[in-house]
């Protein structure tokens, strides 16, 4: 009597672009015969946490967490969300030049996002308030805060509220070190065997392909994470986010994060060096 196959559990956010990556494994266009998945959605930062516990066979997870979970996991070729000219942004109520962050109380969606990274990397002296990335720009109109770090959809809605960007900390990025910025990736689980962990990439990158296939029917699905995004602005979103670094990251996408982790250390805001190491 054959064993059923192991089930592997694929972790990550309740997100346009992360539901348009997963779509051909969510809905089962793409099967294996090695392993079973199971999708499990939470927040990014509550993705970073669980992480530096080993909680998820496969998790989406920060790239500036992966300096705290490399012991326990290893990236995916597949699956990034890469910002190349673009990407996390300061936005505030009132017009603000970029260098007045210094001092300020802004809103973060996470001490072990990416985003925070960046943004102490631009500009180290400013007082970050932890909020839910979705009730950041609230607090930012609500003056609570004297700016807001923005992910995900916010960035193409912030301007409709009458918001500012101060920096397009994407944008700082490649004009500094000419080098796109990974924000996300997915990671495996070190005590995976070889052979599912190459099985768990494959699905992977052929469920990220089967959505850049299959356009509209993927867009359809991942409109139901787009919290209330007009469909032209979730296209916009996805199309900003899944492309293809995100098929394959190839060797700039693991440089890119390696130059961003290095930085992070030789400024003192990761406590040790971190070797990026990529599964196919």
């Amino acid at each position: 009597m054959s064993s059923s196959p192991p089930e592997i559990v694929c972790a990550h956010s309740p997100d346009s672009d992360d539901a348009y990556m997963f779509y051909g494994l969510a809905t089962k266009k793409i099967r294996s015969r090695l392993v079973t998945f199971r999708h499990i959605l939470e927040d990014i930062e509550t993705l970073n946490r669980k992480a530096t516990q080993g909680i998820y066979e496969l998790t989406a997870i920060s790239y500036h967490a992966y300096s705290y979970v490399s012991d326990k996991y290893v990236l995916m070729s597949s699956g990034s969300s890469v910002g190349d000219g673009y990407g996390p942004m300061v936005v505030s109520a009132r017009s603000m030049a970029p260098e007045e962050i210094k001092g300020k109380r802004i809103a973060i969606p996470g001490t072990m996002t990416t985003a925070y990274l960046t943004l102490k990397l631009f500009q180290p002296d400013f007082e970050p308030v932890v909020i839910p990335f979705d009730r950041i720009l609230e607090a930012v109109h609500a003056r609570e805060v004297d700016g807001g770090l923005i992910i995900h959809e916010g960035q193409l809605t912030y301007g409709s509220g009458g918001l500012h960007n101060v920096v397009d900390l994407g944008k700082w990025f490649k004009q500094t070190y000419d080098l796109p910025l990974p924000l996300g990736g997915n990671a495996l689980r070190r005590d995976l065997s070889p052979e599912v962990q190459a099985e768990c990439s494959r699905a992977m990158r052929e469920s990220i392909q089967y959505a850049l296939d299959h356009q509209s029917e993927a867009l359809n699905y991942a409109m139901q994470f787009a919290r209330d995004l007009e469909p032209h602005l979730a296209e916009q979103f996805v199309g900003m986010y899944v492309n293809h670094h995100t098929l394959d990251g190839g060797e700039i996408v693991p440089r890119a994060a390696q130059k961003l982790l290095d930085l992070g250390f030789e400024a003192g805001l990761i406590p040790h060096k971190t070797t990026i190491e990529v599964v196919r």
